[in-house]
C-alpha cells in the first residue's frame, strides 16, 4: 500500500458503490484508500441475482426509470443525470464484460457470473491505483467541528483523509459484512436516520406443498394479496418456491407491502398459475384438453398445460383421481381444477428477516444530502452512496444502478476537493 500522510479520499466499503467510487476519485487524480473489513472485496455483489448478478436495468428513458424509485426520484434527477444506464452500459463494455438484456429490462453478464462485474471494477480499481486496506474495520468517524477529517479503526489506528465516502451498505446479508455500521456513526455525527427494514426479501409460506416445490420457478403467473378477504394488491411477473416459501423478482418487490399488512392481521395470497386465461375460456381449453388425449390419465394430462413439476402438486389440491382418464372426468371436477389454477390461496407465515434481504429500506434521510454530488449537508467532506440513503427501489437491476451512479458522482465530487 502506498502510504500517504493524509490521503485525498478515503473510501469505507468494498462493495459496487464504494469500489466505483474509489475507481473513479483516483481516476481524475486523486491518491485513494479504499478501506474494507471484509478479506476481499465485493462479498455482497457475488451473491446478487444468484451468483449471476443483474447488473443494472436497460430502462434508458430516465424519467420511467427513475419513477421505479418513487418518492426518491425528485432527489436521484441530479445524480442520474450525471450517470445513467447508458454510462453505466458503456462503463462494462468498454471494459470487455458483455451484457445481456432478459425479462423486464434486466441485464446480466453473458458470462452468467458475477465474478466478472467483480473483476471489471477491480481492474478499474487498479488501473487507476487505488490503495486497497482489507481486513480493516473502522469503528468511528473522526471530525473536527463539521469537517471529517479522517476514520478511526477497530484496532485503534487513525488514518486522516481530506474527504470520506461512506459505501458501507445497510443491513441487509449481514453474513457479508452490511451490518449497520454506517448507520451508528452517521447518528453519532449528527445525521437523521430511518431504522432499515428488510424491503426485498423472500415471503415464508405455511402451506407445506410450496416447500416441495423449492427450486422450481414459475416465468409469468399473478399474485393476489387479500387480507379479511379483501384485495389489497395485485402483482405479475417470475416466481421462485424455496425451501421455505416464495421468492423471485415479483414476490420480492410485494414484500415490503406485505411486511405492512402483516402488522395489521394474517395475509393471504392467492396465485393464478395462468393469468391470460379467463375462467371461461379456461374451462374450454380444458375440455379439449381431456378429449384431445381422451384415454390418458388425468395426471398425464396435464403437463400439456402446465410445468411438469407442479402437475403433482395441482392434481393433489385438486381432488380429482390421478389415474382416472380423461374422458371419465365429469363437469364438476373440471370446474373445481378451473378454480384451483386460477387461484391457489396461500397462507403468509412472515416475511424472512434482514439476513435474506436482497435490500433494505430505511436509512439517512434524503434532505440530508446534496445529491449534486453526494455530499453530507451537514459535513461538506463527507460522501453518501449506495444502501446508506433511505431510497426505496424493486428488485430488477435498480439497486445496483444506485450503486453505480452514487459512486460515480461522489468519486467525481470528493476527487475535486
Amino acid at each position: 500500500m502506498n502510504e500517504k500522510a493524509v490521503w485525498d479520499v478515503i473510501v469505507v466499503g468494498g462493495g459496487p458503490a464504494g469500489m466505483m467510487a474509489a475507481g473513479r476519485a483516483s481516476e481524475r487524480g486523486a491518491n485513494v484508500l479504499l478501506i474494507e473489513k471484509n478479506e476481499t472485496l465485493g462479498k455482497k455483489l457475488l451473491i446478487t441475482g444468484g451468483g449471476r448478478c443483474n447488473v443494472m436495468n436497460a430502462e434508458t428513458n430516465m424519467r420511467k426509470l427513475l419513477e421505479k424509485f418513487k418518492d426518491s426520484a425528485k432527489f436521484l434527477f441530479s445524480a442520474f443525470s450525471q450517470w445513467s444506464v447508458v454510462e453505466t452500459l458503456d462503463f462494462f463494455h468498454t471494459r470487455g464484460m458483455e451484457t445481456k438484456v432478459e425479462p423486464g429490462l434486466r441485464v446480466f453478464p453473458v458470462s452468467n457470473s458475477s465474478q466478472s462485474v467483480l473483476s471489471v471494477l477491480v481492474g478499474y480499481m487498479k488501473k487507476n491505483r487505488v490503495s486497497v486496506r482489507s481486513n480493516s474495520e473502522v469503528s468511528e468517524i473522526m471530525h473536527k467541528g463539521k469537517v471529517v477529517t479522517g476514520v478511526k479503526l477497530k484496532n485503534k489506528e487513525i488514518i486522516e483523509g481530506k474527504s470520506v465516502i461512506l459505501a458501507t451498505g445497510g443491513t441487509s446479508r449481514p453474513e457479508t459484512g452490511s451490518t449497520g455500521d454506517g448507520y451508528k456513526w452517521l447518528k453519532k455525527l449528527g445525521h437523521t436516520i430511518i431504522t432499515p427494514e428488510a424491503s426485498l426479501v423472500p415471503i415464508a409460506i405455511k402451506d407445506m406443498w410450496v416447500k416441495r416445490l423449492a427450486g422450481v420457478s414459475l416465468d409469468d403467473v399473478k399474485i393476489t394479496t387479500f387480507q379479511n378477504d379483501k384485495k389489497q394488491g395485485v402483482a405479475k411477473g417470475k416466481i421462485l418456491f424455496t425451501h421455505v416459501g416464495l421468492s423471485g423478482p415479483t414476490i420480492l418487490n410485494m414484500s415490503k407491502d406485505v411486511g405492512e399488512l402483516l402488522k395489521y392481521g394474517s395475509v393471504m395470497l392467492v396465485l393464478d398459475l395462468l393469468p391470460k386465461e379467463d375462467y371461461s375460456t379456461l374451462n374450454i381449453k380444458l375440455q379439449e384438453l381431456f378429449k384431445e388425449h381422451d384415454k390418458k390419465k388425468f395426471r398425464n394430462a396435464l403437463v400439456n398445460l402446465l410445468p411438469s413439476a407442479i402437475v403433482p402438486i395441482i392434481v393433489e389440491l385438486s381432488h380429482i383421481n390421478p389415474e382416472i382418464q380423461c374422458n371419465s372426468i365429469i363437469r364438476e371436477e373440471r370446474l373445481r381444477l378451473v378454480n384451483i389454477l386460477k387461484g391457489i390461496p396461500m397462507q403468509v407465515t412472515k416475511l424472512l428477516g434482514v439476513e435474506k434481504a436482497v435490500v433494505t429500506s430505511g436509512g439517512v434521510i434524503l434532505e440530508e444530502v446534496d445529491f449534486k454530488t453526494m455530499r453530507s449537508r451537514l459535513y461538506p467532506n463527507l460522501y453518501l452512496v449506495g444502501d446508506i440513503l433511505n431510497i426505496d427501489r424493486p428488485s430488477g437491476g435498480y439497486s445496483l444502478q444506485l450503486c453505480w451512479t452514487t459512486g460515480f458522482v461522489a468519486g467525481t465530487a470528493a476527487s475535486e476537493k
